[in-house]
């Protein structure tokens, strides 16, 4: 029997990202209004085995609501029993079936499970039969153009009893280039009755219209859209609202906001900096600044950095 998925108070959720979704970007972007968050992408076994590094990753603030972590590994059982350890402080737990990246793929996990799609079906039924939230997928087309198989894939998870399923419009061999193909997620929308959440090539609230429209998807995820720009959830919804929105907000503002809120979580000095490069894309003279903050040993040196830049 699956949960149902909750009620958002949106369509702009933030997708996850490995090194990008710490927890006080996730506060940031709730701040600003994205209506669901998610943790970075976090191994089942490492949660098993008491990483201290995974279990950071998987940190919430008070202020998401609702949130939701996105758990990965080859190993069933310790997916299963990673989500029975988190399940309490999440409204939501979703399976990374989706992530092209090398690491992933070679244990068998992420997208590389498309290739076994009765994988999915059995990791999916022992997540709902195990755990009393809502079970969530985010899943890829197919491997390559030769093989795509989303819509069976899709309608795999709804029967298996998934919640919700979000679908990024590419296969696992283009990774992020090439483009989205919204087509297809037209169409898992149409054949499945639980909600759909779209994924892919949103990079301005024009383009989130645009794709929501055709698409007729419950929600979008914003992933590299959202990169140094948390404020593109308030675009969104102004857009989506009434038609308009701030096109110019202040990117060193927004990136002193998240610094405020990355020492109240203890984030590290290179998740920091990693951040501080992404907000200075598009900034006058940004390529110079960014050489600056790669420069920086410390905080302080990068508060002095940015400062001047303000």
């Amino acid at each position: 029997m699956s949960r149902k998925f909750p009620k958002l108070n949106n369509k702009a959720i933030l997708s996850p990202m490995e090194g990008v979704t710490d927890v006080a970007f996730r506060e940031l972007c709730k701040k600003y209004g994205a209506a669901l968050t998610y943790t970075e992408f976090t191994s089942g076994t490492a949660i098993v085995r008491n990483s201290r590094k995974s279990l950071e990753k998987i940190r919430t603030s008070v202020l998401e609501k609702p949130v939701a972590v996105q758990l990965f590994g080859k190993d069933f059982n310790d997916v299963v029993l990673a989500a029975k350890l988190v399940e309490k402080d999440f409204d939501i737990i979703d399976i990374n079936c989706g992530c092209p990246a090398w690491k992933v793929i070679k244990s068998g996990a992420g997208s590389e499970m498309l290739k076994k799609p009765k994988g999915i079906e059995k990791l999916v039924r022992l997540l709902v039969k195990n755990i009393k939230k809502p079970i969530t997928v985010k899943l890829r087309l197919g491997i390559d153009d030769n093989s795509i198989n989303i819509l069976e894939v899709a309608k795999i998870c709804e029967n298996a009893g998934a919640s919700a399923i979000a679908v990024h419009g590419r296969t696992q061999k283009q990774g992020y280039s090439g483009k989205a193909n919204w087509e297809l997620i037209k169409q898992v929308k149409e054949i499945v009755k639980i909600p759909v959440i779209g994924n892919g090539d949103v990079f301005t609230p024009e383009d989130f219209k645009e794709k929501l429209k055709f698409s007729k998807v419950d929600a979008i995820m914003i992933a590299r859209g959202a990169l140094g720009n948390p404020y593109i959830f308030k675009q969104i919804n102004d857009y989506l609202k009434i038609g308009k929105y701030n096109k110019n907000p202040d990117k060193i503002k927004l990136f002193f906001e998240y610094l405020e809120l990355a020492e109240k979580y203890k984030i590290s000095f290179p998740q920091i900096k990693t951040h501080a490069v992404s907000f200075t894309k598009g900034l006058q003279s940004g390529a110079e600044l960014r050489k600056k903050i790669m420069s920086c040993k410390d905080k302080d040196e990068l508060v002095k950095v940015l400062s001047i830049a303000k």
